[in-house]
């Protein structure tokens, strides 16, 4: 029997393959997918999910693997935690949908109070809910214009902010998700965003921030800058303490909301319930989803009230936002990280992760860079130390060995050349050291 929420111990392995991998079942079901399902939703991993328990997700061919990609980040509290379930259900039960701003639910208050009560903001704070990630970029920059009745935008290179219009915009990274797409946005700047392992200091990026004030845009047109305290899907890549304070006091000097996209980084996937937590630096307005509601589709944006409140009645809305039964899920969310002390646990996830992969960077040479903060590591593969050139292969290679060994991990970084760990929080140490065994038995698998 696998080790469920609140059992004290694990008394079999977690992982459990009685096929090769993948299996035929979802061999059979990924062939099914390729004539009815659009090809630009590739399929990462051919493995089709029957069942998903805290950490553990098993194949409809009866396979378990440990997952550490979570979703993409969305399962901080793991999949189909008991408490999420339930409150599920019992919305459900009773009522799906209305439109908030047609008919209006307690549930949203109530979350909006909870949530506003954590964010890491010093006055007066409301929220406003939406459905994805994306949504929430988009409509942070039009509280962001609307308060400051000011059209352009600054992101940073390596930026991921979701994959409308204006976010794809701010995305900084062209293929798979840019190539062909535009025309895109107008009134978006980009700059350098710090990277020592590449030579990009932080006051390279500040000094580049200032010349594209003079060269690229004026300040005062500048509504907002959005950034990553940790850049997600450009590699994990934590934002120095002096870029983001020298970042604050520009925008504080010019009259700029400075906008944190938390949608990855949120949640405890730090260590802390938001990233931007462990700088001591205050955002304007906040951006979150992901883990937000343990898998269903919700996400928001939280900032000081005056900016929040200064845009017109049904300036921003939808008719899915807000969704009552997400709503029910995220409150849930918010009751397992007090009850289960999540936040502490990531830190103990982080400092094992960490360790072994410091130990792993020892031997392999290809391990160039080791980064990230809290549980949200990363490793980069590179060719060659000296010159640091990336080597995606070694990423995708990686990934594929670990799968056929138990492990589900993704890539990241502008290169695709990282392999990343978004694990559920509730994973549990027997489980969290057959993962990293598996993925070490990858590493020596591609790189011996």
């Amino acid at each position: 029997m696998r080790r469920g929420y609140g059992d004290a111990v694990a008394v079999t392995r977690a992982i459990e393959l009685r096929t090769e991998i993948p299996g035929p079942r979802s061999r059979e079901i990924i062939e099914r997918k390729e004539r009815v399902v659009a090809d630009p939703l590739g399929v990462y991993l051919p493995i089709v999910i029957a069942q998903g328990n805290g950490a553990i997700v098993t194949d409809v061919d009866g396979n378990s693997f440990v997952d550490f990609t979570g979703g993409v980040g969305c399962l901080a509290v793991g999949h189909a935690h008991p408490r999420v379930v339930a409150a599920v259900q019992e919305q459900a039960a009773r009522f799906l949908h209305t439109d908030f701003t047609i008919v209006p639910y307690e549930i949203y208050v109530e979350y909006s109070e909870r949530l506003t009560a954590l964010a890491p903001f010093s006055g007066p704070v409301k929220a406003a809910f939406f459905n994805a990630g994306t949504e929430a970029v988009e409509n942070a920059v039009k509280f962001a214009r609307g308060y400051t009745r000011r059209p352009a935008v600054i992101g940073f290179e390596g930026g991921f902010h979701g994959r409308t219009l204006l976010s794809l915009t701010l995305t900084s990274k062209t293929h798979p998700y840019k190539v062909g797409l535009g025309p895109f946005a107008p009134e978006v700047y980009r700059i350098p965003f710090p990277d020592e392992y590449r030579g990009i200091t932080a006051r390279d990026s500040l000094d580049a921030l200032e010349r594209a004030l003079s060269t690229q845009v004026a300040a005062e047109t500048v509504a907002a800058v959005v950034v990553e305290p940790v850049q997600g899907e450009g590699g994990f890549i934590p934002a120095p303490q002096e870029f983001l304070e020298g970042l604050r006091a520009i925008c504080d000097r010019e009259g700029i909301l400075l906008v944190v996209d938390e949608v990855q980084t949120g949640f405890g996937r730090t260590g802390r319930m938001f990233a931007i937590e462990h700088y001591g630096v205050e955002p304007d307005l906040m951006t979150v989803a992901k883990s937000i509601a343990g898998g269903l589709p919700l996400s928001g944006v939280l900032g000081k009230a005056e900016i929040m409140d200064s845009l017109w009645d049904n300036a921003v809305g939808g008719t899915y936002v807000g969704n009552p039964v997400a709503l029910a899920a995220a409150v849930a969310v918010l009751d397992v990280f007090e009850e289960e002390a999540l936040l502490e646990r990531a830190q103990q996830i982080g400092e094992t992760v960490r360790a072994r992969m410091l130990g792993w960077q020892g031997r392999f040479a290809a391990i160039g860079d080791v980064r990230g903060i809290g549980p949200m590591l990363a490793v980069e593969y590179v060719e060659d130390r000296e010159t640091k050139e990336p080597a995606p292969g070694i990423a995708s290679r990686v990934a594929e060995e670990a799968a056929v060994r138990g492990l589900l991990i993704l890539k990241a970084g502008i290169h695709s050349n990282c392999n990343r760990v978004l694990c559920p929080l509730v994973i549990t140490d027997a489980e969290l050291e057959e993962g990293l065994a598996a993925w070490e038995e990858a590493l020596e698998a591609v790189l011996a």
